[in-house]
């Protein structure tokens, strides 16, 4: 019994017979792979994992010579390779097509040298170099990842000599990355690969190895994982789907490989997804056709996506790599230990992101806290932000999305890059990667074009990017430097005749450079060849980025009409090339957003209520019973949160008396405990100037809520917000602020943070807000008192810190901030149930 997939034949197969020795070259990373399991996308969103799309298959590339298609089916008394039992796959040779749907392979030679001539030194300037880690985590699971990402031996489960075959992308991979360990196909009808001795099942190896790709379908995954496990190995790579029909009384193929692997200690790339390549060890765990000539870089990048991971390998900016991983659906290895690993590497000075969901949220949340704390940038592209993407990110991978503002807390606090698409990310890593902090200050930019001069400032305006106020010294410097009728200012447009012009924009950039208030500097140029034959923007480019320690980097306004042969020399030399005004300005935006989130010391948040205090409330609240109005606003009392004077009463008598001792005019509210909305259930009445009016709406509330009613202080005017706390079911529990009263629910304007904050903290949420504006004074009112809002909300995050694991929700809408201080008018408390 065979016991893997039998790799379908081609011409020369069906002439040799079986035991051939492979033919292939061993040179290059050649193509035509067919991945394992192409399982139904959309079915059975209830499981872990989704299959991937059926149709992604070898495409004939563009150019190709027409041929001959090859129905590989397998012979009979031979197991079928993945998807052979759904149809015969057709291949067509030549050379295969970058841009098909499948994730291909090919290239001439591999090399897989990570000392190439053309790569890009390793960025160790100030604010980026930090010293080798002390040592790694003695862990299991510590062990099995390092076994997997830094393999010594490998072995391949369904290496095949089949041209075409995903079997034989797997080994020219690895042969043709120069792998330096032992490789050991695994296929009982081969006698050897690519010059690698096979042996008939994983039960034969010679020794337990570090790694196993599995290369097989998935109704045979379990089986060989299990054997994998049983024979020793350290790790695998799943490149299966992992899709398989519902069956009752049986747990889905996720969970049983994972409880195989997990059982045996080992870690998992995978499954359903695309492998890995450690650049740095020349180990490409990866059966796709990725690109020959991957040189070592600062940058680790894992993807959930397996297009994003091979779009960032084919990336033409010089955007390189100490590891790449595609983790797929996550069995056992996740997102978080990925990071952890990066962290322990020397050479990692940037780390990227592409997720739909953190499957460890709270090893996820310490990783990005270890970042943070180890001064390496994170850049992470979080999708599934709308209510329709969270829906297709579990049909996708099975995984729940998250809320997103709870994503948007977390990045927050860890000073996390968060860019809305991979041109902003690569923009953002090129800066990154070079390792040059901004300055204090702001942006400084040079252009040859008033046009352009003015649509970037338009543009920064939109992105948030703050421009250099250059000093009067400096416009004097750019004065005597420019031709007559330039204004000297920044943004700086510095064409004039073109005469002289290589010299006036080297002068001009080493003014703006040494301007004290600049933190960096863009030379906002198009880099057409037409725009600069002889090269002086060039040489500009270089000699300003030599000339100083702060980030400078060219932005072009389009990228299809950059030289690309230019923009690669700028990068040897050290340059970032921009591609695109908006990526651009955004990733100088994030570049200044790090430094600022960098210079601010540890949170300090207001002093709680004390022990005595935080443990009666949490008894109370462990009593799951609803909370009263008057409760509520007791709650917030202990914690220092203004609230206005209030009192309960249960007849017209008592909330008459209740609105003597508070003085009138009074307002009354229904104190009905499940009534979360009382305004538009008629629960509310403002402004009651005497007895009169209080009896006929305590008549009017009682006869259709019911009697119980709140008396309470009318609030002085002022701008409406609203506070809370939530309970994240990933992250825990959150603090918000956002436009209050009904614009709550109109603006959807909320910005959410994890606890504790201090002032600082709050007020840089409330500054975040849309409708922060509110709180200046329009129309001649007086602008609101944000300090005290600020300290509303940090003292809200000692509550939620204290007990947000019994809360279900806080709600104190509205918040008035008036002139001076702020109040609490409204609250609801709702203990967790369960």
């Amino acid at each position: 019994m065979d016991p893997v997939p039998a790799a379908r034949r081609d011409v020369g197969e069906r002439a040799g017979g079986r035991g051939r020795r492979g033919g292939q070259d061993a040179r290059g990373l050649r193509a035509r792979p067919v991945q394992p399991d192409h399982g139904p996308a959309g079915h059975d969103t209830d499981r872990p994992g989704a299959g991937v799309r059926a149709d992604r298959g070898p495409r004939p590339a563009r150019g190709a010579r027409p041929g001959p298609d090859l129905r590989l089916a397998a012979p009979d008394g031979v197991r079928p390779v993945p998807d052979a039992d759904r149809r015969a796959l057709p291949v067509r040779i030549g050379r295969p097509s970058r841009r098909g749907r499948h994730r291909s392979a090919g290239g001439q030679r591999g090399s897989g040298d990570p000392e190439g001539p053309e790569a890009a030194p390793v960025a160790t300037g100030p604010g980026l170099s930090r010293p080798a880690p002390a040592g790694r985590l003695a862990s299991v699971e510590r062990s099995s990842l390092i076994s997997m990402l830094e393999a010594r031996s490998v072995a391949v489960v369904g290496a095949s000599a089949t041209s075409g075959s995903f079997g034989e992308q797997m080994m020219i991979q690895l042969v043709g990355g120069r792998f330096a360990g032992p490789i050991y196909p695994v296929n009982p009808r081969y006698e050897e690969i690519l010059g690698h001795r096979c042996v008939p099942t994983v039960g034969d190896l010679p020794e337990p190895v570090d790694l196993v790709l599995l290369g097989v379908p998935n109704r045979m995954l379990e089986e060989q994982l299990r054997a994998a496990a049983e024979a020793g190995a350290r790790s695998a790579v799943i490149f299966g789907s992992c899709y398989e029909p519902p069956a009752e009384g049986r747990p889905p193929l996720p969970e049983r490989l994972a409880s195989i692997a997990r059982d045996a200690g080992m870690a998992v790339c995978g499954g359903n997804g695309m492998g890995f390549i450690n650049v740095e060890r020349r180990l490409r765990a990866c059966g796709f056709w990725e690109p020959e000539d991957l040189a070592a870089g600062p940058i680790t990048f894992i993807s959930h996506s397996g297009s994003v991971f091979s779009a960032m390998l084919h990336n033409d900016r010089q955007l390189q790599f100490n590891l790449v991983v595609s983790s797929g659906l996550e069995l056992v290895t996740t997102a978080a230990e990925y990071v952890e690993y990066a962290l322990d590497q020397p050479s990692t000075r940037a780390i990227a992101l592409f997720i739909e969901t953190a499957r460890d949220p709270g090893r996820f949340r310490g990783a990005l806290a270890r970042a943070d704390e180890s001064d390496v940038p994170v850049v992470v592209m979080k999708v599934g932000r709308t209510e329709r993407a969270k829906g297709l990110v579990t049909a996708h991978s099975g995984a729940l999305a998250g809320e997103d503002g709870a994503y948007e807390a977390l990045f927050d606090a860890c000073g996390v890059s968060r860019v809305l698409t991979l041109d902003e990310m690569a923009d953002t890593l090129e800066l990154f990667a070079r390792g040059r902090p901004a300055s204090r200050g702001g942006l400084a930019a040079i252009h040859d074009s008033g046009g352009e001069r003015v649509h970037l400032i338009d543009a920064a305006a939109e992105a948030g990017v703050p421009f250099a106020r250059i000093s009067e010294r400096t416009k004097d410097r750019l004065a005597a430097v420019l031709e007559e009728g330039l204004l000297p200012d920044n943004p700086l447009d510095a064409w004039g005749t073109g005469n002289e012009a290589d010299r006036i924009f080297v002068e001009c950039m080493r003014a703006l450079l040494d301007d004290p208030d600049t933190a960096a500097l863009a030379m906002c140029v198009d880099l057409t060849t037409e725009s600069d034959p002889a090269g002086g923007y060039l040489t500009a480019a270089r000699e300003a980025h030599a000339s100083t320690e702060k980030p400078v980097a060219l932005l072009g306004n389009l990228a299809s009409a950059m030289d690309r042969r230019d923009a690669a020399g700028l990068r040897h030399a050290g340059v970032p090339v921009l591609e695109g005004t908006a990526t651009g300005l955004a990733a100088f935006r994030h570049l200044l957003e790090r430094r600022d989130h960098r210079a601010r010391g540890p949170v300090r948040p207001p002093v709680g209520p004390g022990p005595a205090v935080r443990d009666r409330w949490r008894s109370r609240l462990g009593s799951a019973a609803a909370f009263s109005p008057t409760e509520s606003f007791r709650l917030l009392a202990d914690y220092g949160i203004p609230v206005t004077h209030a009192e309960e009463a249960s007849t017209l008598d008592q909330a008459l008396a209740a609105a003597g001792r508070i003085g009138w005019p009074v307002a009354m509210k229904s104190a009905i405990p499940v009534l979360d909305h009382k305004t538009e259930a008629g629960g509310v009445k403002l402004g009651l100037t005497g007895p009169d009016q209080l009896e006929a709406a305590y008549r009017d509330v009682a006869g259709r809520l019911g009697p119980p009613v709140q008396v309470s202080a009318m609030a002085a005017l002022g701008v409406e917000l609203a506070l809370g706390v939530v309970n994240d079911a990933q992250f825990g529990p959150l603090v918000m602020v956002a436009a209050g009263g009904v614009l709550i629910e109109v603006l959807q304007d909320r910005r959410f943070a994890l606890p504790p904050l201090d002032e600082r903290a709050a007020r840089r949420l409330i500054d975040r807000l849309a409708s922060r504006r509110l709180l200046d004074g329009l129309r001649g009112n007086p602008p609101a008192d944000v300090g005290a809002a600020a300290d509303a909300l940090a003292r809200l995050s000692v509550l939620a810190l204290d007990l947000g694991d019994l809360l279900e929700a806080v709600d104190v809408n509205p918040l008035i901030a008036g002139h001076s201080g702020c109040t609490a008018v409204d609250v609801l408390v709702v203990p967790k149930r369960g």
